[in-house]
């Protein structure tokens, strides 16, 4: 929050002067600010070339730490929108509310989205120990994505009405895409059986995507990177995951991948190829769900 505060002295309420109440038929595109690149790649597929997005996050930044800072902000200049992730993602947005006053609006994309909750150990174990809340990694559940891109749609047609059925048209557009993305997935998740679907992981960012499939979650750490099993709890998560005969163990291409080495050389559990979990190094969301479906079929349909 130090960033934030900062960044209000510097610049206070004229930061964001160059913002302009967007006309009924604007000679430029809609301006917005991305706070996460799964949803930056979202915008593009609803505004098309309507839309300008600037991301401010970049693409190997952690959404769970990343805060903007007077240079993103100065970017986003006369942007008509922020475009955060929501759920609790960003920890920020009452102070970057402050900053952008009534210049710009700030748009939770899941917030309305239905949620899972969220636990720093392998859920349905030791309840009693840990702390549980809201999951945000929805972005995981293709069918969320789906429902995103209409809140996106409606989102920017309020901001350019002028506008409303082009956006329209370009949702629709992606909507069967995902739902062509989606068809995929369950073909080659069906590939896994059953009795195999446990899906162990570096971090809690895989319960919407376990939810949807039908697997079992064991993450090593929490929601965030930063919660990290103490020897205890590890050893506990070694025998479960020998108990329950998990296939492999997934690091994510984020993370530092050296607990995740020693839980697969302890355990004897093979160690999978990386996942995406935030999407910081996917090129799309597309490329980021068949990246991570590739690898999870790979390391467990045996």
């Amino acid at each position: 929050m130090r960033r934030l505060a900062t960044v209000f002295l510097l610049l206070g309420s004229s930061l964001l002067a160059a913002a302009e109440p967007t006309p009924t038929h604007p000679a430029t595109p809609l301006k917005v600010a991305s706070l996460h690149p799964l949803i930056g790649d979202l915008a593009r597929q609803v505004g098309g070339d309507r839309v300008e997005v600037i991301d401010l996050i970049g693409k190997n930044a952690d959404p769970h730490h990343f805060e903007p800072v007077a240079a993103d902000l100065q970017r986003a200049a006369g942007a008509k929108l922020y475009l955060a992730s929501g759920m609790g993602l960003e920890s920020y947005l009452k102070s970057l509310r402050g900053i952008v006053g009534d210049k710009a609006e700030i748009v939770e994309i899941g917030r309305d989205l239905p949620s899972i909750e969220g636990a720093c150990e392998h859920e349905g174990h030791d309840h009693g120990e840990h702390e549980h809340g809201i999951d945000p990694h929805w972005w995981h559940s293709i069918d969320l994505f789906r429902r995103a891109t209409t809140i996106t749609a409606e989102t920017f047609a309020r901001a350019d009405p002028s506008a409303t059925e082009v956006y329209a048209a370009n949702a629709a557009a992606y909507r069967a895409k995902l739902d062509e993305l989606e068809r995929w997935t369950r073909k080659e998740i069906s590939r896994i059986p059953r009795e195999r679907r446990h899906l162990a992981t570096a971090h809690a960012a895989f319960g919407y995507f376990c939810k949807d499939h039908g697997f079992e979650p064991f993450p090593v750490q929490g929601i965030n990177r930063e919660q990290m099993p103490d020897p205890k709890k590890l050893a506990r998560l070694i025998a479960q995951l020998k108990e329950h005969e998990v296939g492999a163990i997934f690091p994510e291409k984020e993370s530092n991948p050296k607990i995740l080495q020693a839980l697969t050389k302890d355990s004897g559990i093979a160690l999978g190829k990386p996942l995406i979990a935030d999407g910081s190094t996917a090129e799309s969301y597309e490329a980021m769900i068949r990246h991570n479906v590739g690898a999870i079929v790979a390391g467990l349909a045996k």
